[in-house]
């Protein structure tokens, strides 16, 4: 599952004020008890694009003769997370099971009260260890509550073009690859060096880079007291400073992530690497083409080392009837057997530690990509991260409103210095 796109967050922005104000005063435990063993139970589950769940709800249910499921699938996931918020503050209208996106998670975190405790519902099955340690600690809320069970993640690597390093006199070989991207500096020295070379750019957009090296940070734009860190901030200042002077350099091709010019901008080759999380090899079969096969290369490093960017979790909002039946629905549907199921059917990573040892995850190879492991591999970086990043109410729309629009403008012409005080200006009036 991908991370947010711009504009959304600001409408979510304007719903979780109002969300924010209702919340007050809610909470309690008041847990519906669990249905009889031979009772009837209807059950809803919410998800977006897509989780690989068809064939597993009938599974569930033949496992299971007294549920009935109903599946609201929604093709995006930015009208799906606008829908989720509107009804969490309406306080009815979500599904027993709903999936939140980990680029919308600090939107719900600080409102607990919503969610139940799946560390107290849910089966004893369901236990930490089942989950990568950052994925898991990411869903809890700052009392300890889990509010929701990992579905996937997406695991940071490096994609390349491989006919565009040849032609520039850099190594194509995966392996050989590796020490240009050890570290962010490496990374931008090469950078500086191919488009000195070629005149040509060596990443797509700024901020795509700059989002990534953000969240390997120990602390991000808020303190763990939700106070905005951001001016007081070495490391994303550091950040700050490397991306503006690759741009400076003619590094970046000055693409908005997403945008038509983006997608074409694959097919045309208008950049040479890509900052690529497991989802993004999809993204880049379905936008380069089959034209392209064979061209674009992933390897398993990643500057700085590890990181991730998307996946989602399954919770269970107080607004259920039957929080029990769905808690354990939702571990049934993210435990590893299941998981490795959903990953065969749409290519969603696992989080869980025993589906990423998986034979049948290990052993999958992508031809497009020159038939590079990419199970192993993706697998491979996904234990590199160590901790997830707290992320405070309104992290997401900083990037998205404030980093991603003063590192365009800095494309643009803006200097680098009146860009980071438009970020400065733009991440006070959102956290105000």
């Amino acid at each position: 599952m991908r991370t947010i796109r711009n504009g959304l967050v600001l409408a979510l922005g304007i719903t979780m004020t109002a969300l924010g104000a209702s919340a007050c005063g809610s909470g309690g435990d008041q847990t519906p008890a669990a249905a009889g063993p031979n009772e009837h139970v209807d059950l809803t589950l919410s998800t977006f694009t897509e989780f690989g769940y068809e064939a597993l709800i009938p599974e569930y249910e033949r496992l299971h003769p007294n549920i009935k499921i109903t599946h609201r699938k929604t093709g995006q996931g930015g009208p799906y997370h606008q829908d989720l918020i509107t009804k969490l503050a309406a306080g009815s209208g979500l599904a027993d099971v709903a999936a939140v996106e980990e680029g919308h998670l600090s939107d719900v975190l600080d409102k607990g009260s919503k969610f139940n405790d799946l560390s107290k519902i849910g089966p004893a099955d369901a236990s930490p260890d089942r989950w990568l340690g950052w994925k898991y600690d990411a869903a809890k809320t700052k009392d300890g509550k889990v509010i929701g069970y990992g579905t996937d993640i997406g695991p940071l690597a490096m994609c390349y073009r491989k006919d565009m390093f040849a032609a520039a006199g850099l190594p194509t070989d995966p392996d050989q690859v590796k020490p240009l991207f050890a570290t962010w500096d490496s990374y931008f020295a090469a950078g500086a060096d191919y488009s000195k070379k070629t005149g040509k750019a060596w990443f797509d957009s700024a901020s795509q880079n700059f989002n990534a090296m953000v969240n390997q940070l120990p602390t991000g734009y808020l303190g763990t007291d939700d106070k905005l860190a951001l001016e007081g901030n070495q490391g994303i200042k550091d950040a700050w400073t490397k991306v503006t002077d690759a741009v400076a350099k003619g590094e970046s091709a000055k693409l908005t992530a997403f945008s038509n010019e983006w997608n074409t901008g694959f097919k045309q080759g208008a950049f040479a690497t890509k900052v690529c999380p497991s989802w993004m090899l999809g993204v880049i079969k379905e936008q380069a083409g089959p034209e392209n096969a064979g061209k674009w290369a992933v390897t398993a490093a990643f500057p700085g080392g590890g990181g991730n960017w998307g996946g989602s979790y399954l919770t269970v909002p107080t607004q259920s009837k039957h929080p029990k039946e769905a808690a354990e629905l939702a571990a049934w549907l993210t435990a590893p057997e299941q998981q490795i199921k959903a990953f065969q059917a749409k290519g969603n990573f696992p989080s869980q530690v025993k589906a990423l040892t998986d034979p049948a995850l290990l052993s999958q190879t992508d031809a497009y990509f020159g038939g590079a492991k990419v199970g192993e591999l993706f697998a491979e970086q996904a234990k590199k991260v160590q901790k997830a990043q707290y992320k405070g109410p309104g992290d997401g729309q900083i990037q998205e409103n404030a980093a991603s629009p003063a590192l365009q403008a800095v494309e643009q012409g803006k200097s680098a210095a009146d860009g980071w005080q438009q970020l400065v200006d733009s991440a006070k009036k959102i956290t105000r």
